[in-house]
């Protein structure tokens, strides 16, 4: 009894601190193997955290890539997201890409996306055959010249902020993802589904191929959400099934943390 009384006031005095943060959070249930844990989004994203850098023969079509970039837009996303990664890009195989940039949808070499980028992590969709990594190729290649979703990135940016309110830490996740969803069909109900961003982008190639990654609007979702949607994290918005994390194509710590080295 003793020893519940303990755990249960461990897991309310951390969820307190993290009342400042509003990560969101998830209590794992005790099991006969564990007892009761409280799990906390993270946004850590580096090779030397149990992770790997890759080549690109090890990606497959239909992985998706997230990425940094050293420019002021790109730390404004993420300050603003609160994530370590900016942008969310499409892999078709071949050495291709496709993606929704500023200038409209586009596709073109893996290469140059990661001579560009300061970060560039792969993160697979698992139950992706042949077939659904086609559709989703044809789908994206038929889309280069749509227009970027200005509107929508405006948008979304104070959703994902007042959004934060449905991540308390220790509201249950059906709360929090009915908080959510009520929310964005408020603040993003003026945004367009014919132009893209980003993320947009990506999660509607896996719906127009049959393969949706998560039953929520493509419309709600930033790079930071996918980023959180990989297996062992804990997501902001609900997945179908967990990300696999595949590798990192390239990293350079950031210059700060670079100049902290060795």
């Amino acid at each position: 009894m003793r020893a519940a009384f303990k755990t249960a006031a461990v897991v309310v005095a951390a969820g307190a601190a993290l009342l400042l943060t509003a990560c969101a959070t998830r209590i794992d249930l005790p099991t006969k193997d564990a007892g009761l844990r409280l799990r906390v989004q993270s946004s850590v994203i580096a090779p030397g955290n149990g992770g790997e850098l890759i080549a690109a023969d090890a990606l497959e079509p239909g992985d998706i890539l997230l990425t940094s970039i050293a420019t002021v837009n790109s730390f404004g996303i993420r300050l603003g997201t609160f994530s370590p990664v900016s942008h969310a890009v499409l892999y078709l195989g071949d050495g291709q890409i496709a993606e929704a940039v500023g200038t409209g949808v586009r596709a073109r070499p893996l290469a140059d996306l990661v001579d560009e980028e300061q970060m560039v992590v792969a993160f697979r969709v698992p139950g992706v055959d042949e077939a659904g990594a086609g559709r989703m190729r044809e789908w994206a290649l038929s889309q280069v010249g749509a227009r970027y979703n200005t509107m929508g990135v405006l948008l979304n940016a104070p959703f994902v902020l007042n959004r934060r309110l449905c991540e308390l830490p220790l509201v249950p996740s059906a709360v929090s993802s009915y908080c959510v969803s009520g929310m964005a069909m408020v603040q993003l109900g003026a945004s367009r589904d014919d132009q893209f961003f980003c993320s947009q982008f990506v999660l509607e190639a896996y719906k127009q191929a049959g393969l949706p990654i998560t039953s929520a609007d493509p419309r709600w979702v930033s790079p930071s959400d996918l980023l959180h949607m990989r297996e062992g994290d804990v997501p902001s918005i609900a997945a179908t099934q967990p990300l696999r994390y595949v590798g990192h194509l390239k990293y350079n710590p950031p210059p700060l943390l670079a100049a902290d080295g060795p």
